[in-house]
């Protein structure tokens, strides 16, 4: 790169050396990329325009504009946002564009301003994840055949199955919180993009997408799913 324009997002940074910090964004065109910035980071969750050089991993940021007013999240809305950015962070190739979950980035962000005053914010936060997680899955390169096994047969409605990242779903007949029945895989079949997920997609993808996510992640559990459930503990 050489003083490329780029438009994107603060994901994450750290301090480095007496007056720069390492930064690590999201950007519309080269997805995540991480540079070094010599003056104070901006807020997170607002976008921001800046230029970028250099060959390396790591490039050289400068002429940083932050282009709308700051945003700021309390409550749920700010562990989702913890969340959306750790995921980034963690799953999102380095410099590989992704234009799909920056879209659907920056219209969560969008929605969580709104989460406070929806009437079911609940159902409201499951459904703006949901979709989120739904297009960073797909553009990571795990889209799911929501109509055969993993033996290349025909999902079974009755049928209950164990989903695993690397063969799909694994028919099984025991029965336990890990299995899923075929009539809620079945579900997922006619789901057009945009649309609202039904709450048999809900629970269904609840459960799939946190196993995924976690099977990507390895051995380092989220953070901010953590801190989330000690939060929630802390006011039981």
């Amino acid at each position: 790169m050489r003083n490329e324009v780029l438009h994107g997002y603060l994901i994450h940074h750290r301090k480095y050396r007496e007056r720069s910090h390492i930064v690590h964004l999201f950007t519309q065109e080269h997805g995540r990329v991480d540079g070094i910035l010599r003056q104070t980071p901006p807020p997170q969750y607002q976008p921001i325009c800046l230029q970028a050089s250099g060959k390396g991993e790591l490039k050289n940021f400068s002429k940083l504009e932050i282009v709308n007013q700051p945003i700021f999240f309390y409550g749920d809305a700010f562990f989702s946002g913890f969340y959306l950015n750790e995921i980034i962070l963690r799953l999102c190739p380095l410099e590989e564009s992704m234009p799909e979950t920056f879209e659907q980035y920056h219209i969560t962000l969008e929605h969580l301003q709104k989460l406070a005053d929806h009437p079911e914010p609940n159902i409201f936060l499951r459904q703006i994840l949901r979709q989120f997680e739904h297009a960073l899955i797909e553009e990571l390169g795990y889209p799911l055949d929501y109509e055969y096994d993993s033996m290349q047969n025909l999902i079974q409605p009755q049928q209950r199955y164990q989903f695993q990242l690397s063969d799909g779903f694994i028919p099984v007949s025991h029965t336990s919180s890990a299995t899923l029945v075929g009539s809620q895989i079945q579900s997922m079949r006619n789901y057009e993009k945009g649309r609202d997920f039904n709450p048999e997609q809900l629970q269904l993808l609840g459960k799939l997408y946190r196993q995924m996510i976690s099977a990507l992640l390895g051995d380092r559990p989220l953070k901010s799913r953590q801190l989330w459930i000690q939060n929630f503990q802390s006011k039981s």
